[in-house]
């Protein structure tokens, strides 16, 4: 049966146990079936935005870790809680209106 989905959104979603790439989910993303957007921490144990294919739709949040948290120390590679913050929404919202609005059936 199909639940009638317009896209799936993944939250840093897990690729591989920490440590273990061998392991990877990437089928399970790939065959969702529609539009699919991963949103994923810079520094996230379960998989790294560059360990993604490169035909994955994805916004990077940098610095990140798997809860999408960033150090409170702002380093050359992070960004603010509020600039990740940010940087959710807008990769969110901009996929929503390109991606998944326009494929509603029905």
């Amino acid at each position: 049966s199909t639940v009638g989905a317009a896209g799936v959104l993944a939250l840093a979603f897990p690729l591989h146990p920490p440590g273990r790439a061998d392991r990877s989910r990437v089928d399970e993303l790939a065959g969702a079936g529609v539009t699919t957007l991963v949103i994923q921490g810079g520094n996230d144990p379960f998989g790294r935005p560059e360990e993604f294919p490169d035909d994955t739709e994805l916004v990077p949040i940098p610095g990140g870790d798997h809860a999408l948290k960033v150090p409170k120390r702002v380093r050359d590679d992070t960004v603010s809680a509020d600039e990740a913050t940010a940087i959710l929404c807008e990769g969110v919202l901009e996929w929503l209106v390109r991606d998944v609005a326009g494929n509603r059936h029905g």
